[in-house]
């Protein structure tokens, strides 16, 4: 019997990011896939003009219906939330379900490139810590990972023992497994994704070149194959390896899509993942 995943992320009208990425995927790998949006978004927020519809009432009042309907999932997996309110409920969704062997997959969408996104703040990165604390996988990238164990953001990328050193103390949170992506090692400049799999108590680092091109949604694809990977019995590392090998083949792909702020047109290379 396939497994029944739930994804808690936004949903684009006109783009391939969050919700409409990973769905795709999941759906591609045999999962029976049930959604819960954040938000509806327009579109991706890369074209600079957007409307936002925050759904915190319709996750409060749904939960309760799927309660009374006693609906169930192996594993949830949580993306971009938009309020703190709706932080709060689904932190609390996720103790509940964590505390019922329910795989919990948290994807701390904050920020990039040493910043916070438009709108998130302090207090953002606080309710996120707590709902890090239930996960069994989080995937932030460097800067959410520094965000959230509250230490600086060098451009330059910093040493492979500090980052297991950030690991630890995400891991101090309640964390289980962490995976940073878009890390990079000081003085070698090498991008990488580095990680901690709980599972085997063992880090990992795998090394990546970066194609110079940029696709909304990469983080959610790579998210989507990661938990494939890991609900079908794959260990962590084989899992990042995977999940980077789909996002690079995909990119590659469709280097030549003029509009690329749409993100990658997933329905049309989901064969990469095969």
């Amino acid at each position: 019997m396939s497994k029944k995943l739930l994804l808690i992320n936004d949903l684009a009208g006109y783009g391939k990011v969050a919700l409409s990425a990973m769905i795709p995927v999941l759906s591609h790998m045999k999962y029976e896939i049930y959604s819960l949006p954040t938000a509806i978004v327009s579109n991706t927020l890369d074209y600079g003009k957007f409307e936002i519809l925050d759904t915190t009432e319709y996750i409060k009042n749904t939960l309760k219906v799927w309660d009374e309907l006693n609906f169930d999932f192996d594993a949830i997996s949580t993306g971009f939330i938009v309020s703190k309110e709706e932080t709060r409920i689904i932190t609390e969704l996720c103790k509940n379900k964590s505390d019922k062997g329910i795989t919990i997959f948290t994807d701390p969408i904050m920020g990039d490139d040493g910043r916070l996104y438009n709108g998130i703040t302090e207090e953002t990165v606080s309710l996120m810590r707590e709902l890090v604390s239930v996960a069994d996988y989080i995937v932030p990238n460097y800067t959410e990972a520094a965000y959230l164990a509250d230490v600086k953001y060098h451009e330059v990328g910093t040493t492979l023992e500090e980052y297991h050193q950030i690991i630890a103390v995400l891991r101090s949170m309640g964390a289980k497994s962490v995976v940073i992506t878009s890390a990079r090692i000081k003085d070698s400049n090498q991008k990488c994704v580095i990680g901690y799999d709980h599972k085997k108590d063992a880090f990992f680092k795998i090394d990546y070149d970066e194609i110079p091109v940029r696709f909304p949604g990469t983080g959610d694809i790579f998210s989507a194959v990661l938990i494939g990977m890991i609900m079908s019995g794959n260990d962590l590392y084989k899992a990042t390896e995977k999940a980077m090998q789909v996002v690079y083949d995909m990119i590659k792909m469709n280097l030549n899509n003029v509009d690329k702020y749409k993100g990658i047109p997933i329905e049309t290379c989901l064969e990469v993942i095969d």
